[in-house]
């Protein structure tokens, strides 16, 4: 019984089929693009914090992301970095493990989308409501509004992985490069329809209420722009929500396309292809096009790097 139990609690992981020629040139770009996400993402969050002009609600909500894009690609990449260079057969996992990773993979993947649309909601403010921001979006209203985006979808996705994990198992194999909640409840041989009802559900919910508020958003600072004719906050509004808009845009691109992946198990390799790009190019991207292209984090960056070259250069002479 005891050993009948041990090997159900195993799981295989279907994992990226590579050929051995490709699977170093694979494992290389891999690694430095986990190597630049972690490496971007904690720099911003240091420079942010260590900034006292940056203490303010958008460069914290900015923190927000950060910290979620390097949540995510740590609970992903570095597995699939180990299991390039492994046959199907060793590609296994415990099975509470696999449960706490679907769990973070769905809590990282909700997130995004919550604090893309508190960060929205920050732009509103200070374009629409400039005279009312600093008494609007105050940093208690911030710590409120970050607890409340990852407070909201932690619950949610608690519920999610609950009505998976009741289900018993009558199948070893995750259709997946790692585990998610989708490809948990497809290892059981009951009935998953309250599993997909509440899925779909959530999934409306989540995507629903983060387009409809993004786009309404958008709509009333394009409004204001066209109602006031003033090219220096036609300008400024550009400027500052063009990068948040193209960072959400590839997020729900993305997310349509993998949900809609799941529902072909032919399609499991494109699904793979698109979720290894989803995992590795939207935390770079975020650190690149939201984080440098921010005037003054990009100064203060490029003041420290001349200030440790010119320690570097006096420590050389001495």
């Amino acid at each position: 019984m005891d050993n009948k139990t041990s090997v159900i609690d195993i799981l295989i992981v279907e994992g990226f089929e590579v050929t051995p020629q490709s699977s170093v040139p694979a494992f290389v770009l891999l690694l430095l693009a986990y190597i630049f996400i972690m490496v971007s993402n904690i720099s911003l969050v240091v420079v942010i914090f260590r900034t006292s002009r940056f203490h303010q609600p958008m460069y914290l909500l900015f923190c927000n992301m950060c910290l979620n894009d390097v949540f995510g690609a740590t609970i992903i990449i570095p597995q699939i970095l180990r299991d390039l260079f492994r046959s199907g057969s060793e590609r296994y996992v415990h099975y509470i493990n696999c449960v706490v990773q679907a769990f973070c993979v769905n809590l990282y993947g909700s997130t995004s989308h919550t604090v893309l649309m508190i960060m929205a909601f920050d732009r509103y403010v200070a374009i629409c409501n400039p005279l009312r921001y600093s008494s609007i979006m105050t940093n208690r209203m911030v710590v409120k509004l970050s607890l409340a985006a990852w407070g909201t979808t932690f619950a949610a996705v608690m519920v999610l992985l609950s009505l998976t994990v009741r289900l018993s198992r009558c199948r070893r194999v995750i259709a997946n490069l790692y585990c998610d909640n989708a490809s948990l409840f497809k290892l059981s041989c009951e009935s998953v329809l309250i599993n997909q009802i509440y899925g779909l559900g959530y999934t409306v919910v989540l995507l629903g209420s983060s387009i409809c508020s993004i786009a309404l958003t958008y709509l009333k600072i394009a409004a204001l722009c066209l109602r006031s004719k003033n090219k220096a906050l036609t300008s400024k509004a550009l400027q500052t929500c063009a990068t948040h808009l193209t960072v959400y845009v590839i997020l729900l691109v993305l997310a349509f396309i993998i949900i809609a992946l799941h529902r072909f198990p032919r399609l499991t390799e494109y699904r793979n292809v698109v979720s290894v790009v989803g995992e590795v190019a939207l935390p770079a991207l975020n650190a690149t096009i939201y984080g440098l292209q921010m005037k003054e984090i990009r100064q203060r960056i490029v003041a420290l790097c001349q200030r440790r070259g010119k320690l570097c250069t006096a420590g050389a002479g001495e």
